[in-house]
């Protein structure tokens, strides 16, 4: 049973800026990701019961889909070299798929899931909240919200001026 126009499917907005359809089922669709190179979708999905991260074509995504993580998986986030799909499994672990496609025709297969690190990171409960770290250009180094060693620390660190003082710690000049 399709729901079309349920507010948690998956969407593209045309140039003149109206949405369209792109993915109208039944189950929560969200957090989508489009790959590096364009022809892929990675989103999450409670069509098993839980939130699991997904890849299917683009912009065709009904000629096929491929379940990435076991065990449950939210916020898919592409290489950016278009050659792992990353994923937070239970809040408290970044895990990698490495992922192979090829260039002329649409085929896709995927590696097992591998775990990055594990932490107490930011990371909300129920799958809903939008992706809450980021990898840099070069796929060497993530940015994530930390969560406190204590859930009682008020510490709190603010850094003024705060081009002036990157400069300071990173010259750029050469």
């Amino acid at each position: 049973m399709s729901h079309e126009g349920q507010p948690f499917d998956l969407r593209v907005l045309s140039l003149d800026g109206s949405p369209q359809p792109l993915l109208a089922t039944e189950f929560i669709e969200r957090n989508a990701e489009i790959s590096p190179d364009g022809r892929w979708l990675a989103y999450q999905s409670d069509a098993s019961g839980q939130y699991e991260i997904y890849v299917r074509p683009f912009p065709n995504v009904e000629d096929g889909h491929w379940l990435i993580s076991s065990g449950g998986g939210a916020r898919p986030l592409w290489a950016p070299d278009g050659r792992e799909l990353f994923y937070l499994a239970s809040g408290t672990r970044l895990m990698a798929v490495p992922v192979e496609t090829a260039q002329t025709e649409p085929s896709f297969a995927h590696g097992n899931a591998e775990v990055v690190f594990g932490g107490r990171f930011y990371a909300p409960v129920g799958g809903g909240q939008s992706r809450t770290y980021d990898i840099s250009r070069d796929g060497e180094r993530v940015l994530m919200i930390k969560e406190s060693e204590s859930p009682s620390s008020t510490e709190f660190i603010l850094v003024q001026n705060w081009f002036e003082e990157l400069k300071r710690l990173v010259p750029t000049d050469k």
